[in-house]
């Protein structure tokens, strides 16, 4: 055979050797996408070890000094408070800013302390809103401050020198007491416990600080980014990362005592991360993820309990409660409109409320109404937590939106946040002179009667 025809046709099959080999390819880039934008579905294995717990206290707040010192409430960020506090509500004050607020405040008394995506930190005056102090912190940040005895505590994604740091600051005055720099930027809500400050950074690192200096106790290093914050339970932290596994760390020296992965790290195609600051409750760890799905994994050993579909991406982090009338419950919405509660046991899905817009924030519980807000529509609304019909709406809100000290609710907006006290009974009016319409008082200026939630 001529040597020209043997040349052309071992080039025809070099060539269909490549052909087949990107073939090959495309077939497995398909099914990745197939796996990790949908996920096998749902797993169930509700014989995983779980730890019955009681439900909370329902009732006024009596303690002397209130805190709310991080972001999900209280170091397991199970984000539930027993307040008597509900709805409807009226605006009590408006604190208005020009940057996003994505993440809620911080309480620390008769204080809050508010950081917005423009790495602007305020100290307001919780009962009337009025600013106490401002302190530009960095450029850039998209996380609640921490907050206690020593000061607050502001992580940022570019601060002032361009690089990722948390700054520490005087309560009262707004002073800064240090300032350090971690090696990439962070968007982790810290965790302030014993004078440490656990808090995690975009290259993987995690970080516990010296609360009182800011010098490094230890650091472990993730597979992936750690962006949401690390979760305390039982002397065990617990944080996601964006290649789609769970760690559980010792908190006295940040030794792995667990790690799991799941399925939508596969072929880093930059899906099945975990952004959601997971909540520990029952022996279980629960958090969103954006392959669609809401995980829990047993505290003790990282077996998957349960891994339950919704329609889109979940960036929340979960609600969990033991609720009277309904059982043990995880609550969160996701990227395809709807808010879920899930059994916390089986991952069941209890009720669904389907909002309609994009739901990328984490809900709060308070008393008996589950909060939360819709980015698309930029309203926060407020379900009635056994069987999820609604029961208060107002109109503001994207990502974060309720926290409160019992007296009452502080509500972040797109750009602005509310103080909401309850609406109180209304008097009937008396007889109006003759000559003149109704009787009744318009009410003082400063309580924005005009701004008040829909039901």
């Amino acid at each position: 055979m001529p040597r020209a025809r043997l040349r052309r046709r071992a080039r025809l099959r070099r060539r269909a050797a490549l052909l087949a080999g990107l073939g090959v390819l495309l077939v497995a880039i398909a099914g990745a996408v197939i796996v990790v934008r949908g996920g096998p579905g749902n797993v169930s294995h509700p014989g995983v070890r779980f730890v019955p717990q009681a439900p909370p206290t329902l009732g006024p707040i009596r303690q002397r000094l209130f805190a709310w010192p991080t972001y999900g409430y209280t170091p397991d960020r199970t984000r539930v408070i027993g307040a008597s506090i509900a709805p409807p509500f009226d605006v009590r004050w408006a604190s208005h800013g020009s940057a996003l607020l994505e993440f809620p405040p911080v309480i620390w008394g008769d204080s809050l302390y508010v950081l917005d995506d423009s790495g602007l930190l305020r100290s307001l005056d919780a009962p009337t809103g009025h600013t106490r102090w401002v302190r530009r912190v960095g450029r850039l940040a998209a996380a609640s401050p921490a907050v206690g005895t020593g000061g607050v505590y502001a992580p940022l994604l570019i601060g002032p020198r361009g690089s990722g740091r948390v700054v520490a600051l005087d309560r009262l005055s707004g002073r800064v007491q240090w300032s350090h720099e971690l090696s990439s930027r962070t968007e982790s809500s810290p965790l302030l416990i014993d004078g440490v400050l656990y808090v995690g950074s975009e290259d993987g690192r995690i970080y516990a600080l010296d609360a009182a200096t800011g010098h490094v106790v230890w650091t472990y290093k993730a597979g992936a980014a750690v962006k949401g914050g690390l979760a305390l339970k039982d002397g065990v932290l617990y944080v996601g990362d964006y290649s789609g596994t769970m760690y559980a760390l010792r908190r006295t020296d940040g030794a792995l005592k667990w790690k799991v992965g799941t399925s939508g790290a596969r072929f880093g195609l930059g899906s099945g991360t975990f952004y959601s600051t997971p909540a520990v409750a029952f022996g279980r760890v629960y958090a969103g993820n954006t392959d669609d799905r809401v995980y829990s994994f047993a505290a003790d050993s990282g077996k998957l309990a349960w891994a339950s579909q919704t329609g889109d991406y979940v960036y929340a982090s979960p609600a969990v409660e033991d609720v009277t009338g309904l059982g043990p419950t995880a609550y969160v919405g996701s990227y395809d409109g709807s808010f879920y509660a899930f059994d916390a046991q089986s991952g069941r899905v209890r009720w669904r409320y389907r909002a309609g817009g994009k739901i990328s924030g984490s809900p709060t519980i308070v008393g008996r109404v589950v909060y939360f807000s819709d980015l698309g529509t930029r309203t926060t609304i407020g379900l009635d937590v056994v069987d999820g019909h609604r029961v208060w709406s107002f109109p503001d809100g994207a990502f974060n939106p309720i926290v409160t000290d019992g007296h009452l609710l502080y509500l972040n907006g797109y750009s602005t946040l509310y103080g909401l006290e309850p609406t109180q009974p209304r008097a009937p009016s008396a007889a109006a002179p003759p000559g003149r319409p109704g009787g009744g008082s318009a009410g003082t200026g400063h309580r924005h009667r005009g701004r008040r939630g829909l039901r």
